[in-house]
C-alpha cells in the first residue's frame, strides 16, 4: 500500500516557468492544462504588463514536475501587491493530483502573503477547491462555457439555436461578407478599431495595443484575428487561440450598426470549422458573469455547456462595486472622451487591474 504524505511532510519548491524547461514539458503532457499555463502566454503577460510568473511545486529540482500552482506577482502602487493565478486569464487550474497537494501549495502562498504583507493571493480554478484549513474563501463566481466538438459539423450546426445562430450564419453567407484571418498588423488595426467602439459602448477603455502585439509575437500562428467586412468596412472581429486540443475564444468586438448582417455568427462558425479540422475536442467560450443573462444566452445558443467556476482568495477581500454616482460619472466620462484619451487610459490602468 502506498502511503500518502501529509502536508507537513511535503517540501515546496519555487521555479521560474519561463526558464525551467520542465514547465513546458509538464504543460504539454498534463490533461488539464490550458493556453493560460503555456510559457508563451506567460511571456506575453510579462512583456505587456511586467508581471513576474512563478510556480510552486512539491517536485524536487532534479525530478520532473508532477504538480504545480502557477501564479504571477502583480505589484501596483494603485491597487496593491498581490499574487494572482492568473492575471487576464479566465481560468488557471491548479495542476495537482489531489487535495492534499493543493492545500500544501496554497499554504505556501498563504505564508508568502503573510510574511511579505501582500494584499492577497487569488486562484482561478475551473474545478479544484481549497480545503478549509487554507482559509481561502470564494471571492467571485462565474460561468464557464465550452462547446463539445466531438460531433461532426452537421450535428454541431443542428444543435445551434435556429433563429439566433443558424439563421444569422445563413444571412451572413448571403451578404457575401469579406472574411480575413491571420495576425498581421493590418488585421490588428481593424480589430482594434472595432474593440475601441465596443469598449466605449461598455463604458470601459480598451486593452493596450501592446498586449495584443505581445500575444501575436509570442503565440505566433496559434493566434488568429478573424475579421468580417462589408464593402471594405470591418463590422465584426474575434480573437481565437489554439492550444493542444482546445480552441479558445478570447476577445470579440463589433459595430452594432451592422449586427443584422450576421458577421459575428459567421466568425464563430469559421472558427468552429477550423477547430474541427485540426481535431480539437473543445471550444472554450470563456467566463461570463452570472448576472450577464445576455452573454450567457449567446453562448448557450451555440450549444455550449456551462460550468460554475469560483475564484478563491486569502485573505478574503470581497470585490467592491463602485457607488452609483461613481458609475454614472465613469459612464459619462467614457462616452464623451476622445479615442486617444480612452486608449491612453487603457495603457495607464490595465497593468494595475490584472
Amino acid at each position: 500500500m502506498i502511503k500518502t504524505k501529509s502536508i507537513e511532510e511535503m517540501t515546496v519548491h519555487e521555479i521560474d516557468p519561463i526558464r525551467d524547461p520542465r514547465w513546458n514539458e509538464f504543460v504539454e503532457r498534463h490533461p488539464r492544462s490550458s493556453i493560460f499555463h503555456s510559457p508563451k502566454w506567460l511571456l506575453a503577460l510579462q512583456g505587456a504588463y511586467g508581471y513576474v510568473p512563478l510556480v510552486v511545486s512539491t517536485s524536487p529540482p532534479s525530478e520532473r514536475l508532477e504538480n504545480a500552482v502557477l501564479y504571477c506577482e502583480v505589484k501596483s502602487w494603485l491597487t496593491g501587491r498581490r499574487l494572482v493565478s492568473l492575471p487576464f486569464s479566465d481560468h488557471c487550474e491548479p495542476l495537482v493530483n489531489d487535495g492534499i497537494e493543493l492545500d500544501c501549495l496554497l499554504s505556501h502562498l498563504k505564508y508568502r502573503v503573510d510574511k511579505y504583507k501582500w494584499s492577497y493571493v487569488e486562484i482561478r480554478p475551473i474545478a479544484e477547491a481549497p480545503g478549509l484549513t487554507t482559509e481561502f474563501e470564494r471571492s467571485v463566481a462565474y460561468y464557464l462555457h465550452r462547446i463539445d466538438l466531438r460531433k461532426d459539423l452537421s450535428e454541431l450546426f443542428r444543435g445551434f439555436h435556429k433563429d439566433c445562430v443558424q439563421r444569422k450564419i445563413r444571412r451572413a453567407e448571403k451578404e457575401s461578407l469579406d472574411y480575413e484571418e491571420g495576425s498581421s498588423g493590418a488585421l490588428l488595426e481593424k480589430f482594434y478599431r472595432l474593440l475601441l467602439i465596443t469598449r466605449r459602448r461598455q463604458h470601459l477603455p480598451p486593452q493596450p495595443r501592446q498586449w495584443f502585439r505581445q500575444l501575436i509575437d509570442k503565440l505566433g500562428q496559434n493566434l488568429k484575428i478573424r475579421v468580417v467586412s462589408k464593402n471594405g468596412l470591418p463590422v465584426a472581429s474575434i480573437v481565437t487561440i489554439l492550444h493542444k486540443n482546445t480552441m479558445t475564444y478570447k476577445y470579440g468586438c463589433s459595430d452594432t450598426r451592422h449586427h443584422k448582417l450576421g458577421g459575428t455568427a459567421l466568425l464563430f462558425w469559421k472558427a468552429i470549422e477550423e477547430a474541427k479540422n485540426v481535431d480539437c475536442v473543445s471550444f472554450d467560450l470563456g467566463r461570463s458573469s452570472m448576472d450577464n443573462e445576455g452573454l450567457i444566452a449567446f453562448k448557450e445558443h451555440w450549444g455550449a455547456s456551462r460550468t460554475a467556476m469560483n475564484y478563491w482568495r486569502y485573505p478574503h477581500k470581497p470585490n467592491q462595486a463602485p457607488s452609483l454616482w461613481k458609475t454614472n460619472l465613469i459612464n459619462r466620462v467614457v462616452s464623451m472622451a476622445p479615442d486617444c484619451s480612452l486608449i491612453a487610459a487603457g495603457r495607464l490602468f490595465y497593468p494595475h487591474i490584472g
